[in-house]
This record gives structure tokens, sequence and C-alpha cells, in this order.
């Protein structure tokens, strides 16, 4: 979900003089496989405002899916992907700004279905802000409890990870000096230390956790579990979930992009 970052002063000036038409709260995808009708959150307005905008302006008429993976997601929004060639390498197009991250977890989970915007990583992207046009929908698979709590797991210790890096600028004078004249046992013990001590703050902060209830909808509805409280999830498709398996079924290249085009249109339902 490779994108650019770009300003919020850029995104406040998009969003100036927009306002959103009547009955905007629901678009219809439309793909050769069939149509996806989405509603969408009200209580994520900035993505919600954005898309409609983007959706009134035609720009997502005749745009790819770009990225498929079964079991997962099917991405699109790229503005760039527009009669591109299959030699064409698509997935970096964006406009010049991303949309303040509104992420409800766990009011609005990964669950199949949902509709969700795409953004750079964490390490260039510590707000977790959203790409302007590109997004996912969910499609997922159905989880045991032991593979939600290795989902919790992977969570939890990218907690303590960042923990961890958050705190070694405060000893890196010492590890060094460890370092540099072969303290072996010294520079054990206080990597040591701050590895506890990263641990103790993560756990202090809150570490994740899956509801019983959240568990549920995982092992019979299916999601994706894994992006639960980094992405924003802003709607969900309540018609049209057998398009989303149609379209994570095509054979895929390079860059899990389909071999053939899919091509997709939104429209706001009137």
């Amino acid at each position: 979900m490779k994108q650019k970052i770009f300003s919020l002063m850029a995104f406040v000036a998009a969003m100036t003089s927009c306002a959103k038409p009547n009955n905007a709260d629901t678009v219809v995808v439309t793909t050769k496989y069939g149509d996806m009708k989405v509603i969408l959150y009200d209580d994520t307005p900035l993505h919600r405002d954005n898309f409609v905008r983007l959706v009134s302006d035609g720009l997502y008429d005749s745009l790819l899916f770009h990225r498929v993976i079964s079991g997962f997601m099917i991405q699109g929004g790229d503005p760039e992907s527009r009669n591109a060639g299959p030699e064409t390498e698509v997935g970096s197009g964006d406009l010049n700004y991303t949309v303040p991250a509104e992420i409800n977890y766990p009011k609005h989970l990964h669950r199949r279905g949902v509709l969700a915007a795409a953004r750079i990583p964490d390490k260039e992207n510590p707000q977790r802000s959203s790409s302007a046009t590109q997004f996912y929908i969910v499609q997922g698979k159905t989880f045991t409890d032991a593979e939600l709590d290795e989902v919790e797991a992977r969570k939890n210790n990218t907690l303590r990870q960042m923990a961890f890096y958050k705190l070694l600028p405060h000893y890196q004078d010492s590890l060094k000096y460890y370092q540099d004249n072969n303290m072996r046992d010294d520079l054990c013990r206080l990597q040591t230390e701050v590895m506890t001590r990263a641990s103790e703050i993560a756990e202090a902060n809150g570490l994740f956790a899956f509801s019983d209830s959240v568990r549920e909808i995982y092992r019979t509805v299916g999601g994706a579990p894994h992006l639960d409280n980094e992405y924003t999830v802003f709607g969900e498709v309540v018609e049209g979930l057998e398009v989303i398996d149609s379209v994570a079924a095509q054979p895929v290249g390079f860059a899990s992009r389909p071999l053939e085009n899919i091509v997709f249109s939104i429209k706001i339902l009137e």
C-alpha cells in the first residue's frame, strides 16, 4: 500500500466548498462481475466526504482493482491505473494530500466486506494518515481461536518493538561504549534491561486483545484481523458480497495485479 505522504493543508484545501450531496452515504461499485452496494459510515466523516467528493468528480470511473489477494482483500483507486497497459506498474498513484486517520476500533473492525483506506506503513507515516484515493475491500477468511491468539501475539510484539525503539536513543551512548570496548556481559545486561522496560511500557499503555464478540465474528463471518486498529475502516458492502469473491478469484501476476484488467466505476446511489 505504497503511497506518498502529503500535507494536511492540501487535504483541507481539497475539501473546501465540497458539501455532501443528498443521499451520498451509499455508493455502487460496478464491475463486470456485478455491482456492490456500499454504505459509508457517518462516524468517519473525513473519509466519507472525501470519498463522496471523488466519486462525484468521476475520479473512480474506469479504474482498476490493481492488487488482489485471495483470502485477504481487493484494492483499487490508483488514478494512474485508468487505461494502464499490462506492462505498466500501478499502485503508487494518488493525489497531493492524505486524509487524517479516523480509526474507530472495535466498532469498525476488518470483517468481511468492509471498505477501508489504504496508506503507507507506520515507519514513514506514524500518524497512519490515509491515501486520498486508494481503498481496499476485505474478503478475508475465517479464523480459529488459536490463529487469533497468534494475531494478538504478533500485534503485541509490534507494540513492544515500537516501545523499544523509542527507548533506544536514551541508551545509545552506553550501548555503543560497551560494544566498542567488547564488554559483552554489560551489553547483554543493558539490552535485556531496555527490552524489559519496553515490555513494561507497552503493557502499561495497553496490549491488544480481541474481545469475545470480535472473536466470534472472525470465527464465523471472517475478515482480516491483523489490520484491526491500524487502518481506517469507513464503510461496508451491504449487497454484492459475492462480487468480492469473484474478483479475488482471478489469477494474478507481479505485485498481485490481476493478469486481466478488472475495471470498476463508482456512482452515488440516487
